[in-house]
């Protein structure tokens, strides 16, 4: 893995002004910083910024850093780095961007002593890109150490690389807990040398399900070791987490005014879902854009967007969790390299992706929660560099818009959708633009100028209308200027972005979201058997974290999941890649394979699993998970109502043979006319009176 100075741009702050009051991703200033004196205030021309070199860094560590052009710390990184030099533990509380990556990952470089060949540091990631971004920035800051050995740990890379790293030694390693886990189960990580523990985003790793991870592995550490806990929220669970493992910690809280930088503009366009395509290609052709990141929903949709882009001449890729961990690295260095203008991605990169040059986020779906959005739109206008944010949002998402508001504290401005005068405007500029740029190509334009001049004495064309003719030929079949005609599709659109201004509105008309119909199926997800359930103590959460961390998978990419006593349904997407099966098989949540393979038994219902538009057929012989009652003696997931033929002393009784049980008294009734077991069929015969 290249060891580029790709961060978080913890410090790109630096690169402001002195007299800048902060260049963190937000309004931020130290609230508690244990042990560290408060600053009095002084009039900016007289104020003296901290510099790292007041911190009691290294000399090796000042010289990388001062190499990577940083000069003065961001907020988290004063506060932080003196405590932690220190030998205290710390809490730190602060958003996505505010450079903690920095934070903690030069007092450990400082501090420790590397060429030992046992692992003395850990920092664990929720995700893999995170891993990888993290493991960048150490490699970037033990430039001038190079006798320090880094190790990313995380699923979907192959076994063996990592084991033969680990077998050589390292000094650091950056992991996601399913992986650790599954190091630590085969002996081939070894914690109790273990000096330096960092939980990057813990609350993150706890809404995928990592917690019990956690856990085990501080518990797998030296109780004599310093911990670094980062977390945006202090949950219960992260604050007694907090209490057990860390050691009279310093609380370093970052309060930002606002979630969302305030360098980076907001703004939404009121689109249905069949336009939004279209309404994507004018906002791209009116916007002064450096590079671009499309969030999508499916992994389905990027691979759509980004080959419809390419079609209309843009430069797009698209990254998902089908994509190999290494393509997907070749397309961000491609982004961060000038050669793709346009990433198209699921949330899978909305986390751990830095890429200095993207100028703009395009939400091309909403997310399905605020969190996620805050993190999307801060992959721009981070540590003090300005950004753009246009999010589509559909007549039906005007409830998720004002969450989205009420979770940044900040509003978004409607933009209109590009009209046809605004997007001619700017096509006949970069015609002109074009126009220019050739005419400085002085050796070809004086080789074309004996043939134009050659065509009209021979023509007796004006030579304006020759030059009208090459445009034509130039341009194609794609007309260069759009007309009256194609405008019309956005009617209904722009009448909808009325109602939205207009709070007074009928709600009902305009706002109020469509309900889905209940137990509706995606039809690209089938149902997968994982063999953990209630006995190993398991919970949704914990499947999802592990299973999107060792498949390159997303929240998106889950359908319903039901934990049974000794396994557990899940459904993902159909079209998994043989790869990522493989990489599933071996995946173990706590500490058991799951085994993951595709299930063939009768589809789940039930609870969270019914779906209420097919009730009818399903109860008449149509097949699912209550269409057995004909067979009684099929087993299946609610095995407990079959084999009815032998049900006394059930809770309630049997309905057909009822002797004994919590209902007894219906008992002894017979064989209903067509045989007990004919409830399955269509063909059922009169129904005896339940009199």
């Amino acid at each position: 893995m290249a060891a580029e100075p790709a961060t978080e741009n913890e410090a790109a702050a630096n690169e402001a002004p002195a007299n800048d009051a902060s260049a963190a991703e937000t309004v931020a200033e130290s609230e508690t910083v244990t042990e560290a004196p408060a600053k009095k205030k002084k009039a900016p021309a007289e104020a003296a910024r901290t510099t790292f070199d007041d911190l009691g860094l290294s000399a090796p560590i000042l010289r990388a850093v001062k190499g990577l052009g940083y000069e003065t710390p961001s907020a988290i990184q004063e506060a932080t780095i003196p405590t932690l030099l220190s030998g205290r533990d710390v809490v730190g509380l602060a958003q996505t961007g505010t450079g903690k990556t920095a934070a903690f990952a030069l007092p450990i470089l400082s501090r420790m002593e590397p060429g030992k060949g046992t692992p003395q540091a850990l920092v664990l990631a929720p995700t893999r890109e995170l891993a990888l971004q993290v493991c960048e920035a150490f490699e970037s800051y033990a430039a001038h150490l190079p006798e320090v050995h880094l190790l990313p740990v995380y699923g979907g890379q192959a076994y063996g690389q990592q084991l033969s790293a680990l077998r050589r030694g390292v000094d650091i390693i950056v992991g996601t807990p399913g992986r650790i886990m599954d190091h630590m189960k085969r002996g081939s990580l070894d914690l109790r040398q273990i000096k330096y523990l960092v939980l990057d985003e813990a609350d993150e790793m706890l809404k995928m399900g990592f917690a019990e991870d956690v856990e085990t592995i501080l518990a797998d550490t030296p109780t004599e070791k310093q911990v670094a806990l980062f977390s945006a929220t202090m949950p219960a669970q992260i604050r007694r987490i907090s209490q057990q493992y860390l050691d009279d910690p310093a609380e370093i809280k970052i309060a930002g005014k606002t979630q969302t930088s305030a360098s980076i503009t907001q703004r939404y366009i009121v689109v249905s879902y069949t336009q939004k395509l279209d309404a994507l290609t004018r906002v791209l052709e009116v916007e002064n854009f450096d590079g671009v990141i499309v969030f999508t929903r499916t992994r389905n949709d990027t691979e759509q967007v980004a080959e419809k882009l390419r079609a209309r001449g843009y430069s797009a890729a698209a990254i998902n969790g089908d994509v190999q961990q290494a393509q997907r690295e070749r397309t961000v260095q491609a982004l961060k390299d000038g050669k793709l203008d346009i990433l198209v991605a699921t949330d899978v990169a909305a986390r751990g992706l830095d890429v200095e040059r993207i100028s703009h986020v395009i939400n091309y779906d909403l997310p399905i929660d605020t969190e996620s959005y805050v993190h999307r739109i801060g992959r721009t206008g981070r540590a003090g560099r300005t950004g753009d944010a246009v999010s589509f949002v559909t007549p039906r998402e005007r409830r998720m818009l004002k969450s989205i508001e009420k979770a940044t504290k900040q509003p978004l401005t409607q933009m209109p959708l590009p009209g046809i005068e605004e997007v001619n405007a700017t096509r006949l500029s970069r015609f002109d633009d074009a126009i220019t740029a050739a005419l400085d190509e002085t050796s070809r334009i004086d080789r074309f100028r004996d043939i134009i001049a050659h065509y009209v004495r021979n023509h007796d064309v004006p030579e304006a209308d020759v030059a009208a003719a090459l445009a034509v030929v130039a341009q194609g079949d794609t007309p260069l200027l759009l007309d009256e005609a194609d405008d019309r599709k956005f009617a209904r659109d722009r009448a909808q972005a009325a109602k939205f201004l207009d709070d007074s509105g009928d709600r009902r008309d305009s706002d109020r979201p469509e309900r889905a119909p209940r137990g509706e199926r995606r039809s690209d997800l089938r149902m997968y058997r994982i063999e953990v359930g209630h006995r190993q103590k398991i919970n949704p959460g914990q499947i999802i974290g592990a299973i999107a961390n060792e498949g390159g998978l997303t929240r998106d990419d889950f359908g319903r999941i039901q934990v049974r006593d000794d396994f557990s349904l899940v459904e993902l997407p159909a079209s998994l890649s043989s790869s990522a099966l493989s990489a599933l098989e071996q995946t173990r949540i706590s500490g058991k394979l799951i085994e993951l393979k595709p299930d063939n038994g009768p589809a789940p219902r039930g609870k969270g699993w019914e779906s209420r538009g097919d009730r009818g057929s399903d109860r008449r012989g149509g097949g699912g998970y209550r269409d057995d009652r004909g067979s009684r003696d099929n087993g299946g997931y609610r095995g407990d109502r079959d084999n009815r033929d032998n049900r006394g002393g059930s809770y309630r009784g049997d309905r057909d043979n009822r002797g004994g049980g919590y209902r007894g008294d219906r008992d002894n009734r017979g064989p209903r006319d067509g045989g007990g077991n004919d409830r399955g069929g269509n063909d059922r015969g009169p129904r005896k009176p339940r009199w």
